[in-house]
């Protein structure tokens, strides 16, 4: 999908269900690409760190994909990339030739998250057991997302990432909730297991320090920032 009104194309490198949601709330359209990585290769101890090396990484994985295309379809208008992590890797694997000069530019936003907890970094439940560990574990008690978000503009090589926490304080949890969500599955596909819109576990969340849409994984005002400063 074309953005119709925008000076420019964007390229969302995710494939999160509700980071689609998000940035069509925002007013865009786009395209969908995704980019296969081993995320658990990449460690490091700081969660920031982390989810920014991540969103680079999806970033150069993606980049790559465009440059073979490139290579096959020379008349291909530049992307910009939204890559929400870090971006420094991905500028010199994509080449900015003299014929992308004209065209409009095209964003590729790609993203990371992960829950903090009892200061341990929680990324997606490895099985049902582990996301039954995790959710319990909120019970009464609190837990924060970190998110990235890395925007590139793939026709002039600026790349613009940052990150967003938020803090989230929870009620006691009851344990047939913990079993409804394991049961329905979708806990086991978000970092930490933590779904803090969803109808099950709403009730029971006491207060957001930060906003939702960032719990979601695609913060909006950074994600607004970051977009017109690579821009």
């Amino acid at each position: 999908m074309e953005a119709n009104n925008s000076p420019f194309k964007i390229i969302l490198g995710s494939s999160s269900v509700a980071r689609r949601k998000i940035l069509a709330e925002m007013g865009y359209e786009f395209t969908l690409m995704t980019a296969d990585i081993d995320e658990k290769s990449i460690r490091t101890e700081k969660p920031e760190e982390l989810v920014m090396a991540i969103a680079e990484a999806k970033a150069d994985a993606i980049i790559s994909k465009l440059h073979a295309t490139d290579r096959q379809e020379k008349d291909v208008k530049p992307t910009l990339l939204v890559a929400a992590d870090t971006a420094e890797a991905i500028i010199p694997k994509f080449p900015t030739g003299d014929y992308r000069k004209d065209a409009e530019p095209t964003v590729l936003i790609t993203c990371d998250q992960v829950v903090v907890y009892e200061d341990t970094i929680r990324e997606k439940p490895s099985n049902e057991e582990e996301a039954r560990q995790f959710i319990k574990g909120y019970s009464g008690r609190h837990a924060a997302t970190v998110s990235s978000v890395l925007v590139t503009n793939l026709k002039t090589g600026i790349r613009k990432g940052g990150c967003d926490k938020v803090e989230i304080f929870f009620h006691d949890i009851p344990d047939h909730i913990v079993d409804n969500l394991i049961e329905e599955g979708m806990v086991l596909n978000v970092a930490g297991g933590l779904i803090i819109e969803h109808p099950l576990i709403l009730p029971y969340v006491k207060q957001v320090v930060g906003t939702t849409d960032s719990v979601m994984g695609l913060p909006k005002a950074l994600t607004e920032r970051l977009i017109k400063e690579a821009l």
